[in-house]
């Protein structure tokens, strides 16, 4: 029973409100020191209001998430930081295409502490230039919290399909890239990139088939990111699979990419993204070579540099000439 309470006193509670409280609960779940996160409801005057109630705007809650973390592992202000990226701090009346009062934004404080903390972070935000209009996110004291029902927590993880399609409709996405884009990186971006590989990486287009450099490439080399140079794909697991972009068995490396599930367009793929970069690959199928995986990973040439195997020293890349020896 000590240890227990000992246990308890470690922690602390962080809660935040900022649209469907769904879409809060990934980017926090990757933080080291944080232990549980609870969707629910906070901020209102009804004691345990409905899901349907507080979407009604019955009671006056908000959708919040209520974090238990370590402080000595991940500080309050490190949690505000990343709340302000998954927000619209400006919009007053809901987030992107979710609008209401439930999906305002907030940050409820649990002392004296916190708060002085998150109006130090409000001020530094208002004073950055990231934005024209006015923060308008709430701090407030922390209220009674109403956990909602078993179906709503960790959804994203029981429901990954639905969540897709509700974060596609949603608007969020790509308007939070939009919203925290850093206006020096994206000026160089587009004097680095020619419009086509801009599109591509940065707004998840897709190139023409057959009209590209490397659907056909038959030279041996590895194609590294256009952007950070990290290494993706080589022409040994390269193949011509009949769709007019330059396709791969496997990846050079499975850690340098990440997969996310893509239900835009009306359709369910499995999209591949760069890890460090974060910019738009292509996707990944499983109709490739089935002695060779049976995933065929179709890849647009504008997201890639090839660097051919007598290239690799003078690139930096010295590593993968053995690749490539007889």
């Amino acid at each position: 029973m000590e240890e227990r309470e000992r246990e308890r006193d470690h922690y602390s509670v962080a809660t935040f409100a900022g649209g469907p409280f769904i879409f809060l609960v990934p980017p926090f779940e990757r933080v080291n020191g944080v232990r549980k996160i609870t969707c629910g409801y906070t901020g209102g005057y009804k004691n345990n209001p409905t899901h349907k109630e507080v979407l009604l705007g019955y009671g006056g809650h908000f959708q919040a998430i209520q974090i238990t973390y370590d402080p000595i592992v991940s500080s309050f202000n490190n949690l505000l930081n990343i709340f302000w990226k998954q927000i619209d701090p400006t919009d007053f009346g809901g987030q992107f295409h979710n609008r209401g009062d439930a999906y305002g934004t907030a940050i409820f404080y649990h002392c004296e502490k916190q708060k002085l903390e998150a109006e130090k972070s409000k001020f530094a935000l208002a004073q950055s230039n990231q934005f024209s209009s006015e923060i308008v996110t709430e701090i407030l004291p922390a209220a009674t919290f109403n956990a909602a029902k078993e179906f709503h927590q960790s959804f994203h993880k029981k429901h990954p399909f639905r969540f897709k399609i509700k974060e596609e409709r949603s608007g969020r996405r790509e308007g939070l890239r939009e919203l925290w884009l850093d206006p020096r990186e994206d000026a160089r971006l587009k004097k680095s990139l020619s419009p086509l590989q801009y599109d591509v990486t940065q707004k998840n287009k897709t190139e023409p088939p057959y009209e590209n450099p490397y659907w056909d490439n038959k030279k041996e080399g590895i194609y590294v990111d256009i952007i950070t140079g990290v290494p993706l794909f080589t022409s040994l697991a390269q193949y011509d699979a009949g769709c007019g972009w330059p396709s791969f068995t496997t990846a050079l490396h499975d850690e340098n990419i990440v997969k996310e599930l893509d239900v835009s367009r009306d359709m369910t793929r499995i999209e591949v993204r760069s890890k460090e970069g974060d910019s738009h690959l292509g996707h990944v199928f499983e109709d490739g070579p089935k002695e060779e995986g049976g995933l065929r990973y179709c890849i647009n040439s504008a997201a890639l540099r090839f660097i051919p195997k007598e290239d690799l020293v003078n690139e930096g890349y010295k590593e993968y000439v053995r690749m490539f020896s007889k």
